[in-house]
């Protein structure tokens, strides 16, 4: 079992910049993918970032590719999201997610994960 947190969700101005957290609790972080998703009202939740096992490798959703960066520390069992040059379509709920079947790979659909955190809110003002 593998239970997320997130933390670092906030409400911040078009052009600002925030950081969320995830810290895993459990045994497989550290041999698992992880993933960040959001969902905004009304819409599906929708892919924003992968990272691998060892951090070796990472994938993002066109729409953040250039101003997030997703990174992990497994040592604190912490996977990070920095968000920069933030837009007001980017509000929404964000998920931090485990793959507990994969270490690696383009891992954009949410049937690929195993765990979910509780989602911590992004407001973008503009």
């Amino acid at each position: 079992q593998v239970q997320l947190v997130e933390s670092g969700g906030g409400l911040v101005q078009a052009g600002g910049s925030l950081g969320l957290s995830c810290t895993a609790s459990g045994r497989t972080f550290s041999s698992s993918a992880m993933g960040w998703f959001r969902q905004a009202p009304g819409k599906e939740r929708e892919f924003v970032a992968v990272i691998s096992w060892n951090g070796g490798s990472t994938y993002y959703a066109d729409s953040v590719k250039g101003r997030f960066t997703i990174a992990r520390d497994n040592a604190k069992n912490t996977v990070y999201l920095q968000m920069n040059s933030l837009k007001p379509e980017d509000t929404a709920v964000y998920y931090c997610a485990a793959s507990a079947r994969y270490g690696s790979g383009r891992l954009t659909s949410a049937g690929l994960y195993d765990y979910w955190g509780q989602g911590t809110q992004v407001t973008v003002s503009s």
